[in-house]
């Protein structure tokens, strides 16, 4: 509501945004990032979600209500000045312990030691990256800066990244400035964090882990890029905690998830990259927002089908409100992630599916009754006149969600089967998957190839091995 109200003041006239009293904040925030920082809100006490509908309507009379007539015959507040330096400016000068500190105070790091971002080291990373340090990728929301080449490399040092990571780095801010995307939801209170999903030669390149332990850190690539993810959200886009970061638990940081592509091609299935659009070789970044996940361990059957209840028991168990991405807010948007362990893929395979079979399978049996899914839209995510059957009626959702009116009817999680994103990695000896609770529009899944140097070969070996 907020860019209404900032369209409207920019036209000329007066606005007032209604605000829960733990969002003002935010509000504040976003409104700097908007471009007018003194956009008139009223304030809303406490949260309507959990207040009785008489001490709902005595806070909007008694607070809200005067805060409105402020902002419409009242001119806002003058804004303060913007002091923000400029993107070369040196900020600071001291020992790595006084810099820490400074970048610390000031909200630049995220509590962890940074590696400071000394001109010379930034113009190293630029040295992996025909594009000019002042190329723009796009403009990142909520704060509205510009993404520079130059703004990744210093937040790539500051990661700890190596200066040849710098082409995955640019592809994943293209990603991030994809509006198809939606970045500007990465603080929402849900606190859904990114996955990134690594494909290609680049994987080998630069020492990527794509076995045991690839969700862990301690492998230098995957962690400090997915560091770097967060440190880019947070001093580039804007989401700080306390401010535009409303996340009500939050999640951290997640180091890069890297396909198993010996193993994809041995079994002769396509990889992540192939499945959106990309040829199978290209080196590619997906990224996709998610609340949660779960490791699901032992899952035995020595066919295809005798591991598909197991797996598709686990997958509807991490869905309960995020269905609504599926039938409710953002139609067609739910993406289940799986990860499946290389044992479990060469099972599956072993039975003669491909990965599309797979898919299919997992379409058809990943479902929920349909008297459950109409509950969840209609009493967990707050839509009191929701139906399935008006819903497929209006031509909203597929046909398949309203086949009859047997409430027990099984509905499927996902419009097709193409929908469950099924990556192959980790450990190769365990039989095990891990399956991702998707964030639907708040995140939608978006790739990007990962464009190198014309002289790559030549700089990577001058670097030596990867670490």
């Amino acid at each position: 509501m907020l860019r209404a109200s900032a369209s409207g003041e920019a036209g000329g006239f007066p606005s007032s945004t209604l605000v829960g009293e733990g969002f003002m904040t935010l509000a504040t925030a976003a409104s700097k990032g908007l471009g007018m920082p003194n956009l008139p809100v009223a304030k809303v006490v406490g949260h309507p979600g959990v207040q009785s509908k008489e001490q709902l309507r005595k806070n909007v009379l008694d607070v809200t209500l005067d805060h409105v007539i402020d902002n419409l015959l009242k001119p806002p507040k003058r804004a303060g000045a913007d002091n923000e330096p400029g993107a070369r400016d040196i900020v600071f000068k001291g020992s790595f312990d006084e810099v820490n500190e400074y970048f610390y105070e000031n909200e630049f790091s995220d509590g962890l030691p940074i590696v400071p971002p000394t001109v010379e080291k930034v113009e190293a990373f630029l040295k992996f990256t025909d594009r000019a340090a002042d190329e723009t990728l796009g403009t990142i929301l909520p704060d509205n800066r510009a993404a520079t080449i130059w703004s990744i490399a210093v937040n790539g040092v500051m990661a700890g990244c190596k200066p040849a990571y710098m082409p995955v780095l640019v592809a994943l801010v293209e990603a991030m400035a994809d509006h198809g995307y939606g970045v500007e939801h990465s603080g929402n209170t849900p606190g859904g964090e990114t996955l990134i999903v690594l494909n290609g030669p680049i994987i080998k390149q630069l020492g990527f882990n794509y076995t045991q332990g690839v969700m862990r850190d301690g492998f230098m690539a995957n962690t400090s890029v997915g560091r770097f993810w967060r440190l880019y959200l947070r001093n580039v886009a804007g989401f700080l905690p306390h401010k535009n970061d409303k996340a009500t638990f939050g999640n951290t940081w997640r180091v890069v998830v890297a396909e198993n592509e010996d193993v994809v091609k041995k079994l002769g299935w396509t990889n992540s990259a192939a499945d959106f659009g990309f040829y199978p070789d290209d080196s590619t970044v997906m990224i996709s927002r998610h609340t949660g996940g779960n490791h699901i361990s032992s899952v035995s059957g020595a066919t295809a089908q005798e591991l598909m209840p197991y797996i598709s028991d686990a997958v509807v168990r991490q869905y309960s409100w995020q269905l609504m991405f599926s039938t409710g807010q953002g139609l067609d948007s739910l993406r289940p992630q799986l990860l499946l362990s290389p044992l479990i893929a060469e099972t599956i395979a072993a039975s003669g599916w491909s990965k599309r079979d797979f898919q299919k399978q997992l379409w058809e049996q990943a479902r929920v009754p349909a008297y459950q899914w109409e509950r969840i839209q209609r009493d967990w995510t707050q839509k009191p006149l929701w139906s399935l059957k008006e819903a497929a009626a209006k031509g909203d959702v597929p046909k398949v969600y309203h086949e009859s009116d047997d409430p027990n009817r099984l509905v499927p999680l996902v419009w097709r089967p193409e929908d469950f994103l099924t990556c192959v990695t980790g450990d190769p000896a365990r039989n095990s998957i891990y399956v991702f609770a998707h964030n639907g529009v708040l995140g939608f899944p978006t790739a990007k190839k990962v464009q190198l140097p014309k002289d790559w070969e030549s700089k990577l070996a001058a670097v030596g091995k990867p670490a």
